[in-house]
């Protein structure tokens, strides 16, 4: 019972930061603002999270699952088409980069926040980036193309411009163009 208590109350404060991260930036918002909105004390924050850098890597953790998730999903339901990953997954930019309140990538976000490569921050940012390229590597590997390395890194710009573009276009031309670029880069829709 102790340990469930624990449990939903460090969610509890990853669910406030993640809101209050996200909508204000990382360095502008206190810890206090985060231990207010998520109803507790310092000491209980404390208990969880050594500092507020902890709890933005945690923060980075959990966004970083839900893009993880949502990049294997669409490799399960593409059934080995290399050219269905990418229309799932430019639905999902598509939708997600859209959406009232985006504000961008929270990876790309946070490396500007923090721009000490050392930092466990930036060290977070930079094992997702490097899931996204490894996955965008397997993605590929089977079009057997000449350079699957270099491909994935220019998916994960496309992916990149994606997220700054549902700033200004909507969900629908984003969409389309993430899915255009992916298959100029693959040629997959020739090779389902």
């Amino acid at each position: 019972m102790i340990g469930s208590v624990k449990s939903s109350m460090r969610e509890r404060l990853i669910e406030a930061a993640t809101e209050l991260f996200y909508a204000e930036g990382l360095r502008a918002v206190s810890v206090d603002k985060v231990i207010e909105r998520a109803g507790t004390t310092k000491v209980t924050f404390y208990r969880h999270f050594k500092s507020k850098d902890d709890l933005v890597v945690a923060h980075l953790q959990r966004r970083a699952q839900l893009e993880r998730d949502g990049i294997t999903g669409a490799i399960a339901a593409a059934d080995g088409s290399a050219d269905r990953v990418f229309q799932l997954i430019a639905e999902q930019l598509g939708s997600m980069a859209c959406e009232q309140g985006f504000r961008g990538c929270p990876f790309i976000n946070a490396a500007a926040e923090y721009p000490d490569a050392t930092s466990q921050v930036r060290i977070e940012v930079d094992t997702h980036r490097a899931w996204c390229k490894a996955t965008f590597g397997e993605i590929v590997q089977p079009l057997g193309l000449s350079d699957p390395r270099g491909t994935a890194d220019d998916l994960m710009l496309i992916r990149d411009g994606a997220m700054v573009a549902g700033y200004l276009d909507d969900a629908d031309a984003l969409a389309a163009s993430f899915i255009r670029s992916a298959r100029a880069l693959t040629g997959s829709d020739t090779a389902h």
